[in-house]
């Protein structure tokens, strides 16, 4: 499949269309928002899908083709916080606190760009891996919590028990790993039973997600243009730093084209459910606005509209 129509694949999903829908709804300024309970309920229902789907698919998998993926995971959820910390500092010249916003900001994962990614290589019949969602609750928790800690540090040493608890309990990580845990451990047979509302429905409940996502997204383009060219060029050339490497560590783990691009996906995504929760808590010094502007504005329309198709391609030039 050429590049062009890994592009086109891409582009004509109606999950990216309704974001796009949601961000002209934005750009036009129409009434188009959900009240705050549909998108709570929205993210809630994607997070706890996400994992009971890795939970069914990681009864059938063999935990030796899950281990290496797992730990290059875990150390991707490591090293990108830093990163993203030394960007925020040297390039954005944010102070501490902030630039450890942005790091916890990168450092996770956003479970709906996952979702996005696995459905474009599930749709390119390039992705062999079930167990992939698995790794979307191994990389939620590390990136935030190494920022924390490089806020602790900076700041004068300063407590993360308050922030680490926020961290463990919050919504999403409870709902992928309890999802993952539930999905492992129920009978095949009483799966099946929830499989029409958790599985068949999935998609239609995504693509409601975004069209939401792409009215917040629009609301906060004003915001990012204040911002300056600096938080453009960041929230753009992180994730495609991170996805290269992601694509790389991938392959070296021995996933497929599909399960590569996924990870890599997964590494330049920037969360906006998990970071700003702990963030609030644990650096409440930090404008998690300026942190969530890039994520959500910038960062997050960039990888579903070119990133996944162009992680997908530098998988297959790799994979070859």
């Amino acid at each position: 499949m050429s590049t062009w129509d890994l592009i086109t694949l891409n582009l004509g999903s109606p999950a990216v269309l309704a974001f796009v829908l949601g961000v002209f709804a934005a750009v036009i300024k129409s009434d188009l928002r959900f009240p705050e309970q549909v998108t709570s309920f929205l993210s809630s229902y994607l997070l706890f899908a996400i994992g009971l789907k890795g939970g069914m698919r990681l009864r059938e998998a063999d935990i030796a083709d899950l281990f290496a993926p797992a730990v290059v995971t875990v150390l991707l959820g490591l090293a990108t916080p830093v990163v993203a910390f030394v960007v925020g500092r040297r390039f954005l010249r944010l102070d501490h606190a902030n630039a450890a916003s942005i790091a916890a900001h990168y450092g996770s994962v956003s479970a709906v760009t996952f979702t996005a990614a696995e459905t474009f290589a599930r749709s390119a019949d390039t992705l062999r891996e079930g167990f992939m969602p698995a790794l979307v609750a191994v990389l939620e928790v590390p990136g935030i919590v190494v920022a924390l800690v490089l806020a602790a540090r900076a700041l004068g040493g300063r407590s993360l028990r308050t922030a680490m608890h926020e961290v463990v309990t919050g919504k999403s990580v409870v709902l992928l790993i309890g999802g993952l845990v539930i999905g492992a451990v129920s009978p095949a047979s009483s799966v099946a039973k929830v499989e029409p509302f958790f599985v068949d429905l999935f998609t239609g409940f995504l693509c409601f997600f975004l069209l939401d996502l792409g009215t917040l997204a629009g609301q906060r383009m004003s915001e990012i243009r204040k911002s300056g060219p600096r938080l453009i060029v960041a929230a753009i050339g992180m994730p495609l730093v991170f996805g290269a490497v992601g694509v790389l560590a991938g392959t070296a783990a021995g996933l497929s084209v599909g399960g590569a691009t996924v990870l890599g996906t997964m590494a330049a995504s920037a969360s906006y459910i998990a970071a700003p929760a702990a963030v609030r808590v644990g650096l409440p010094e930090a404008d998690v606005g300026f942190a969530l502007g890039a994520a959500l504005g910038v960062t997050f329309p960039f990888n579903l509209i070119i990133g996944i198709p162009l992680y997908a391609e530098i998988a297959s030039l790799v994979g070859a």
